[in-house]
Order: structure tokens, then sequence, then C-alpha cells
């Protein structure tokens, strides 16, 4: 029975939280060895709130040519008894080769001792690929649970709400659906009486700037959240919508219901966001998302089941 145990889970954002079934599942089989989670600085914060890791490791990934990370992630894996490749990369593949002769490795990497070498593996969703992976190292998944350890973090906000969600990864502006219509679905969702709210990093204020100017009535929350924080606020949220992106994936972890917008830069295949409770989350594909008008989404959200009154009754 392995004694030390390495986690390997990078990102993003909506990785890591679809990780989180995968994380259980391990800690589970595993109930007194050291588990260590080797994730990007970003994520410190929130992988600290997890109940399944003993420590956690930082790597932000630096040039190759920097010797001093890559002596430091040699020392960390000589550590290890066994290691769980989540984040199947290029570059962690070349970790593989870091690790003390005989470690216990699952991953992609033809050569680890626990190989996951399903050939259909790129073309499944990640929930179901971790699945795969954890089966082949022997590992049972766990049914997916709300995260009770996120309920109850963020500010708690007056009245019903619905949170938007207008980034999304600034290198694939296909990706997002454009501010103005996200200002007219605000609107929209004023007159069901529900506060609109917007979340996202600080770098998407100038969206939330756009999308206020149409639509006044709108809280801005870009930049004022920490991860952990936001977990909370989507958990008590009525309902997510916005694009293909790491929040959409935090709601449906959290349960809330969620509509994510997705064009033709991505496949809702592989990557949708998939709520615990069947059904919570929806998805709306379309090849350009420039075309996908207000009115298109306001009709689904009104009678899609999305919400669990409908909004029209909200006013009477």
């Amino acid at each position: 029975m392995p004694q030390k145990i390495l986690i390997i889970r990078h990102g993003a954002l909506g990785d890591l939280f679809q990780a989180f079934g995968a994380f259980a599942s391990i800690r589970h089989a595993f109930p007194d060895a050291h588990i260590t989670l080797l994730t990007a600085s970003p994520y410190h914060a929130l992988a600290s709130c997890c109940p399944w890791f003993d420590t956690i490791a930082t790597d932000d990934r630096p040039p190759i040519t920097n010797l001093k990370h890559w002596l430091g992630i040699r020392r960390l894996l000589r550590e290890m008894d066994m290691v769980f490749d989540l984040q199947n990369s290029g570059r962690t593949a070349r970790y593989f080769h870091l690790a003390r002769p005989g470690t216990l490795w699952s991953g992609q990497n033809r050569r680890a001792s626990l190989p996951h070498r399903n050939p259909q593996a790129r073309q499944m969703h990640t929930l179901m690929r971790q699945v795969d992976q954890l089966r082949a190292a022997g590992v049972p998944s766990l049914p997916r649970t709300i995260p009770d350890f996120l309920k109850d973090r963020g500010p708690e906000l007056p009245g019903p709400y619905i949170v938007l969600v207008p980034g999304a990864a600034p290198h694939r502006p296909a990706k997002r659906w454009p501010a103005r219509h996200f200002a007219a679905l605000a609107q929209a969702i004023s007159t069901w009486g529900y506060q609109p709210v917007i979340i996202g990093s600080a770098a998407d204020r100038p969206l939330a700037d756009t999308i206020r100017s149409q639509a006044p009535q709108v809280l801005d929350m870009t930049g004022q959240t920490d991860l952990p924080s936001l977990a909370g606020l989507l958990y008590r949220a009525a309902l997510c919508i916005g694009n293909d992106t790491g929040p959409l994936h935090m709601a449906a972890t959290m349960d809330c219901p969620t509509l994510t917008l997705f064009s033709a830069d991505s496949d809702p295949r592989r990557c949708a966001p998939r709520s615990i409770t069947p059904g919570k989350s929806q998805i709306l594909d379309c090849p350009d998302l420039s075309s996908l008008s207000p009115d298109r989404v306001i009709r689904l959200i009104q009678y899609g089941g999305l919400l669990a009154e409908h909004p029209e009754n909200k006013r009477k």
C-alpha cells in the first residue's frame, strides 16, 4: 500500500473542479496515505480548502531551462510511492522520467506502470476519462457529490440572483458571447425579479463596464471574490449563464443550474459542464456566438426548465 501519493492537476480552473470526484476517490482508496497535490499557484488557496490533501505543492511550469525548478520537481517525485497524473500533458510525461524506479504511475504515458491506454480517451468527456484512468489503476470512482466545504463560502446576497459569466480565455475570443447580448439578457433577468450578477477576474471588468452601461441594475463582482468564495456564491445562485469557461464548471460542481454557450471553438461532448444532479446543466451550441440572439437565450431560460420556478411567475 503506497504511503506517499502525488496527484498532478495543474489546471485550468474548470479542469480542477471536474477533478474533485477523482480527488475524493483517490483519498477514499488510500485513507492512510500522505497525499500531495501538485497544482498551479493560482489554485493553492482553493486546494488548501479541500479535505483530500495533506500537502499542496505548486508548479507554475517555467521554461525547461529553469534547472532549479526541475531539480525541485525531481526531489518531490522521488519522495513518492505512487503518482496519479491527471494532467496528462506532454510536460507531465517528462516528469515520469524524474521519479524513482519502481514508482507506481497512473497516466497516459506509455511507459507508466499503471498506464491509461484507452485509444478513445481523447474523445471522452473529461469526467469519463478520469473514471477510466482510475479504473485502470484499480481505484473505484465514488459518486460525485456537492463539495460541502465550499457551500458556506463567500458573500450572502439579498434576494434571488442569477450569475452571468461574460469572460473566457483572452486568446480564444470566439468563445465569447457579445457583451451587448449579456446586457440584454441582464435586463430581462431584472424583469423576472432576479438580481443579475457579473463574475469574473479583474481582467473581465471592461466587459462588466460595457454590460452595466446598458443594464445599470447589474451587480458587478468581477475581481471581488477568491475561488472558494466564488464557489459559495455560485452554490446559492438560482442559475449561472455564460461562455465555456471555468466558472461554469464551478457552478455545475456546486450543483447550480447552468446554461453554457458553446461556439465551434470547443466541443461540448468533451468538455460541457455536468451538474451533480442530472439535468441541471444545459448547453446552447451555436457555431458563431455573435449570431446567437439574446431572444433565443431568454426563451430557453423561460421555457427550458432551467429555473425551479417559471420566471414570469416571479412577478405575480
